[in-house]
């Protein structure tokens, strides 16, 4: 049944189950998630399948606000990279949301098994995302989880189209956002320094998938031990916009990749590209992209630091936030928070700066989170990533350079 607004006094229409029994074949649950449980569902009519998301009522408040959440979001959108709603039912005690099938492999998957990847292929996948992502930003929609794990291709037929899955973070713009959520490796510096923030987290979310798919790295990671020690250096990273283009990784990709990449991770969210300022880039409209052979060596990034499981975890931001503050007082110094990165001095005038010289504030406002209490702001999960589960492997530390970024277009206005 349609969800809307009731006057006082009505009494609300519900489905009866046997509706949704009637209509979908619903399988075995496919996983589990925070707020719902996931099936495969079959048309009993057409024996199309489809993807369900049940919603238990009596699981809370936040249950219940997440369903009619995404509900009210899927059903503004409709755009052919992204997954469509295509039924709903409120029961008693469910909400029932049923949704497009993908059936096309993630694009991790996809490259590995390609025999010939090139900063082309990439471009073709972020093209895509940009004009979902453009789609979403021009109806004041904000995505808060892109990451690779929710780019999918629709089916496995050689040109299929890529599209975004998960919007159970999404949220309307109306003014600022507060509330911090996200994947930690893919949050923006205003949402891991507590700052209000908007739109402009998807396009940094963008820059760190492009990064992935052209390097086989995460830009930012840290190989402490300890789970705190990790997420606390993690986010300090973040802040400071402390990423490199790491030879050998970046030696064969073109200098308008890079430039994008800096552009989308630009740690002031004012001069960060917007979508649509990226899909006019000539690495993403022109023909700028390389078609250069990268597989090796993206391939064997991939492998090695996408099987850990130090990408897989789920937890609250501001429950990470509340666990670091205790070893955060006392044993980080001022300077080293509101340092950041050091400029390259290489790096060609008027370039967008990889993100670090405007760091100051940001980092002073992580301090503050990390010392504060949290426990009045309420917090969707950050989503983690399915990938492989395996034991975390030593590594040997690896020769690092910092790469230089040319300037390939004009600045941006109040440059």
């Amino acid at each position: 049944m349609p969800f809307g607004c009731l006057t006082l006094g009505e009494k609300k229409d519900y489905s009866n189950p046997s509706e949704v029994a009637d209509k979908y074949d619903l399988g075995q649950i496919v996983k589990s998630e925070e707020f719902c449980e996931i099936f495969r569902a079959k048309d009993r009519n057409t024996l199309k399948m489809y993807t369900c998301k049940k919603f238990h009522k009596k699981d809370g408040r936040k249950v219940r606000k997440a369903a009619k959440n995404e509900i009210m979001i899927l059903k503004m959108i409709k755009h052919h990279n992204i997954l469509q709603l295509v039924d709903t039912f409120e029961t008693k005690k469910e909400y029932f949301l049923f949704l497009e099938l993908a059936t096309g492999r993630e694009v991790f998957d996809w490259i590995l098994d390609q025999g010939y990847y090139s900063e082309r292929d990439t471009s073709n996948v972020m093209r895509q995302v940009l004009e979902a992502v453009a789609y979403l930003h021009s109806l004041k929609i904000v995505h808060r989880n892109i990451k690779l794990e929710n780019l999918v291709y629709f089916n496995r037929l050689k040109h299929s189209k890529i599209v975004i899955s998960d919007f159970q973070l999404a949220k309307l713009e109306n003014g600022l956002i507060k509330d911090p959520c996200g994947t930690p490796e893919y949050l923006a510096p205003e949402v891991v320094g507590r700052q209000r923030y908007g739109r402009p987290v998807d396009c940094w979310a963008i820059g760190v998938t492009m990064y992935i798919l052209l390097s086989g790295n995460p830009p930012f990671y840290d190989d402490a031990d300890e789970d705190d020690d990790r997420d606390k250096n993690l986010f300090l990273k973040i802040l400071s916009g402390d990423y490199e283009f790491d030879s050998p990784y970046w030696d064969d990709i073109s200098d308008s990749a890079k430039h994008l990449v800096a552009s989308l991770m630009e740690v002031d969210q004012d001069q960060r590209f917007t979508a649509q300022e990226a899909i006019a880039h000539e690495w993403i409209s022109g023909n700028a992209a390389s078609d250069k052979n990268i597989k090796d060596g993206v391939c064997a990034q991939i492998e090695k630091n996408f099987a850990k499981a130090k990408w897989k975890k789920a937890v609250r931001v501001t429950t990470l936030m509340k666990r670091l503050r205790g070893s955060e007082q006392g044993d980080c110094g001022a300077s080293g928070l509101a340092a950041g990165a050091a400029a390259d001095p290489n790096k060609p005038s008027g370039a967008p700066a990889l993100p670090g010289g405007s760091s100051g504030s940001v980092a002073a406002s992580l301090k503050a989170a990390l010392s504060e209490t949290a426990s009045d702001t309420q917090t969707a999960t950050i989503s983690a990533l399915s990938l492989p589960s395996a034991a975390r492997q030593e590594e040997q530390p690896q020769a690092r350079c910092n790469g230089d970024v040319p300037q390939m277009l004009p600045q941006r206005k109040g440059d």
